[in-house]
């Protein structure tokens, strides 16, 4: 049957650079691995440039940790995704660990779009409990029902979609939802768009950030909806010229530049917009956030028509960044200038403006006008804006007042070196 129809679409040549999974070999039952089969679809399209691999609608692919990989490809292809792929939740089939489960590398001109679904299933990584594979040989209905299955999940949780040093990628149409991990990351790509895009997860799920960025440049991220358990969007180092707009993001942790500077690293970040961009629920709204003791610079960030609905903290720039009880207090820090928040409005829980900059490297060239924040409960006597080395200017009258920005410039103003060594 298989053999029938690829005979058939080898002499039909509208199909000659179509390559459906089910071709070669995918059963889509929602049971049988497909790994294999997948990976002969990509082989074949690989081939041909400007060709389609196809996962058909109506069908669930079981589908292990996988690598489409150039950079031997051919230019533009594209991966019509209209079934679900769902990932095995046996501890078996991820070894030790692995940082990815689905990854594209080192491609020029990679789509992928549909209506369709990549499911991590990542309750099971979440909650480290027992699992259980149906495929697994040894595996009996007592052992599902009993909770008796052996060994939990590796303590490294995978990327559920990765992309890395690829060029001209366009994620569209697609879900992917209860990621291990990060739901879709890009690393070391150029000219990413990411439009009609969905991330979901609960918001307690550990690490399931919607959408990470690092050392990626020309992003375009729109008409997008993030619900996860950390940062909606998170922007890491080697980052610029990244454009986020229409977005919903909540629950989650916000649209976050960091944290950088850990263990002392360099960190480079310009040229961010985030603008239209609708929040509910969240820690945070747009944070930048850094570790003592790092270099170089974040610069030229605009933040714009915000809406925030019960977020915890709206407006946040914190240079003592720190996931654990205590970090060591460093004097050399990661340069913050030129970040601009223009229309932000809507109700916090916590506090409104958070502004923690370092003694060393003061925040610089911070600007905010039309800022419109209150208390969900007018009652509760709730903090005010907060700031310490923050520099910058009060474009228009803002509610709460932010009376503790500094204006001007800092005395001590941020290294030149921090900037030149971007």
């Amino acid at each position: 049957m298989v053999a029938a129809r690829r005979q058939a679409a080898a002499v039909d040549g509208s199909s000659s650079s179509t390559f459906n999974v089910l071709d070669y070999g995918a059963k889509g039952d929602g049971r049988t691995d497909d790994t294999k089969a997948f990976e002969a679809a990509w082989a074949a399209a690989c081939k041909v440039e400007g060709s389609t691999m196809v996962i058909p609608s109506a069908s669930v692919f079981l589908v292990g940790p996988i690598s489409f990989s150039g950079p031997n490809c051919q230019p533009n292809i594209v991966f019509q995704l209209d079934g679900k792929i769902i990932a095995p939740t046996s501890s078996g089939a991820w070894g030790k660990g692995l940082l990815q489960w689905i990854e594209f590398t080192k491609l020029k001109g990679i789509t992928i779009r549909g209506k369709g679904t990549i499911d991590g299933q990542g309750s099971v990584w979440w909650n480290d409990s027992p699992t259980f594979d149906p495929t697994a040989q040894d595996s009996t209905t007592n052992d599902m029902i009993n909770g008796e299955l052996k060994g939990s999940m590796p303590s490294t949780k995978p990327t559920a979609l990765r992309f890395y040093g690829s060029n001209g990628v366009t994620v569209s149409g697609i879900t992917i939802q209860n990621s291990q991990q990060t739901h879709l990351k890009f690393d070391s790509c150029t000219s990413v768009q990411v439009a009609g895009f969905s991330a979901s997860s609960p918001g307690d799920s550990p690490n399931t950030d919607g959408i990470h960025l690092q050392n990626s440049q020309d992003v375009v991220i729109s008409s997008t909806t993030l619900a996860c358990g950390d940062d909606c969007v998170s922007i890491q180092t080697g980052c610029s010229n990244v454009y986020i707009h229409d977005v919903n993001c909540g629950p989650g942790h916000g649209i976050s530049i960091g944290g950088l500077g850990k263990d002392n690293t360099k960190a480079c970040v310009s040229n961010i917009t985030v603008r239209d961009v609708t929040m509910q629920n969240t820690l945070t709204g747009v944070r930048i956030k850094t570790w003592q003791g790092g270099s170089g610079a974040v610069q030229q960030v605009m933040f714009s028509n915000i809406q925030v609905s019960e977020v915890e903290t709206p407006i946040m720039i914190d240079q003592f960044y720190c996931d654990k009880s205590s970090c060591k207090n460093q004097s050399s820090a990661v340069a913050v200038s030129g970040i601009n928040y223009m229309n932000i409005q809507g109700t916090y829980t916590v506090k409104p403006v958070h502004f923690a900059c370092s003694d060393s490297q003061p925040c610089s060239g911070v600007s905010l006008s039309t800022i419109k924040l209150k208390p969900v409960q007018e009652k509760h006597s709730l903090n005010g804006p907060f700031c310490w080395e923050a520099y910058g200017e009060l474009k228009t009258a803002t509610e709460p007042p932010i009376d503790c920005l500094e204006t001007g410039k800092p005395a001590k103003a941020a290294t030149q070196s921090n900037f030149e060594s971007c």
